[in-house]
């Protein structure tokens, strides 16, 4: 059985994606596989701003993500969107502390056209309200900003979010806004970091704010996160448009930790035959320390790596006084800066591989050509076989073969048996002297006599 995904590309369909609400979207990956809807009943709707809810698809309508639905609220329905189908929403709902065995709400229906006008007309109340709710409770005098409202899809239910430092006693607020709304009243307090999460914004950095975004979870940040990165600890720097300190500002604390490890403590000094040289500042994560020769002014600034400065502390231990900080290998000038962009060119490759061809090939036609005739010629001689011979080199080898058989005939010659007196004259196998003189016990030959080989001198 062949399955077609629904953009006919062979990709991932735009299913996939949600609404695209910052960080509340959601990335259903198994949004191709066929059935994913039909493997559970429920669905994960998202209201306004960052509040979702997970109901229940009793009467298994068959919903996709971007659907609009009416669905259970107390009292009355709400109007959602759909996000989530499938297996992933039990997932999201465990990720949520959310429980199956609670009691989950129902969804009725896709909303209708009637549904749809009621939820506009509730929408365009909200902005009004919520600057007559700010009136109303500075006039009780409570100690509290009103951030935000919002209205259920029908109408009959209104939520205040608030912000504020301490516990505020907001009973006779809640009498004040029914009377004025007419509407059920209902409190939510959040922190300043949700509230600019909802306003949104651009941060120092030129960005949009990140917890605008995609952060969902806010955790503490603490002055400690700036001195572990020496951060001058300015409040007006240190802190973003709520007020509170960055959340960035813990983004890198652990790089610094451990790049601190390796760096000597700020208050020992280092002692050299010129003088005692105390901590001034450190770049931490190059590894490199400055120190001055005065302990309130910088005087005399000498910059030096970590492991140089573990090196003199551990001189100064055993008694001994370097003469300076800086090693004699880095007296040198400062390195420069290497671009590694305007080193490499884009031909680099091919050069390489021209060069590489360019030597495999002198390799075989020159080198290795050589290296075969040699062996060939050797091979030759030694089994007496070559190539055809030309003109020329035919003579050439006539005349070495004709040497080489004279050559072997010598040799046999001068293995032959000699007499007795020769044998104890000269001893064992030591080949036989030639020379114009006669032998002492020799009779004189008459003349016309033949001689024998053994008194033929050598043609050596």
């Amino acid at each position: 059985m062949e399955f077609k995904l629904h953009n006919g590309s062979g990709g991932l369909c735009c299913k996939s994606c949600g609404r695209q609400n910052k960080q509340l979207n959601t990335y259903d990956w198994l949004a191709d596989i066929p059935g994913n809807t039909e493997e559970s009943d429920m669905v994960e709707v998202q209201f306004k701003n960052t509040r979702k809810g997970y109901y229940r698809n009793s009467n298994k309508i068959p919903l996709e993500n971007g659907d609009i639905v009416a669905v259970e609220a107390t009292p009355g329905h709400d109007i959602g969107v759909v996000t989530l189908t499938g297996r992933l929403v039990p997932l999201q709902m465990r990720k949520a502390n959310i429980k199956p065995e609670a009691d989950i709400k129902r969804i009725y229906r896709k909303a209708k056209p009637v549904d749809m006008d009621k939820y506009n007309e509730a929408k365009g109340r909200e902005h009004s309200t919520m600057i007559r709710a700010r009136q109303i409770a500075l006039n009780l005098n409570l100690n509290m900003k009103i951030g935000d409202v919002e209205y259920q899809g029908d109408g009959n239910k209104a939520i205040f979010y608030y912000i504020a430092d301490e516990r505020v006693d907001f009973r006779q607020l809640i009498k004040v806004l029914a009377d004025a709304f007419h509407v059920r009243i209902e409190m939510k307090q959040i922190g300043a970091r949700q509230e600019a999460g909802r306003i949104g914004g651009i941060g120092p950095c030129g960005r949009e704010l990140c917890c605008a975004t995609w952060m969902t979870s806010f955790v503490s940040v603490s002055t400690s996160a700036a001195r572990y990165q020496d951060i001058s600890l300015n409040p007006q720097k240190l802190a973003g448009q709520c007020a509170k300190l960055k959340c960035c500002l813990n983004y890198e604390v652990d790089c610094y930790v451990e790049a601190q490890k390796r760096l000597p403590s700020r208050e020992i000094g280092l002692e050299t035959k010129d003088g005692t040289f105390f901590f001034f500042k450190a770049d931490i994560l190059s590894n490199q320390i400055t120190y001055s020769s005065d302990k309130n002014i910088p005087a005399n600034l000498v910059t030096i790596s970590g492991k140089r400065a573990f090196e003199i502390i551990g001189l100064n231990r055993r008694g001994i006084k370097p003469d300076n900080l800086m090693e004699e290998t880095h007296r040198s000038e400062p390195k420069k800066p290497v671009d590694l962009l305007e080193q490499e060119s884009l031909t680099r490759f091919d050069r390489g591989r021209k060069s590489r061809n360019n030597g495999e090939s002198n390799g075989e036609n020159g080198n290795g050509n050589r290296n075969r005739k040699r062996k060939k010629s050797n091979n030759n001689r030694i089994q007496g076989n070559g190539p055809t011979p030309q003109p020329q080199d035919q003579k050439q080898g006539e005349q070495a073969t004709q040497e080489e058989a004279k050559r072997s005939q010598q040799s046999r010659q001068g293995e032959q048996p000699r007499p007795k007196d020769q044998q104890k004259q000269g001893g064992g196998d030591r080949p036989q002297r030639t020379s114009n003189r006669k032998p002492r016990n020799s009779k004189p030959r008459p003349q016309g006599e033949k001689s024998s080989n053994n008194d033929k001198p050598s043609q050596e």
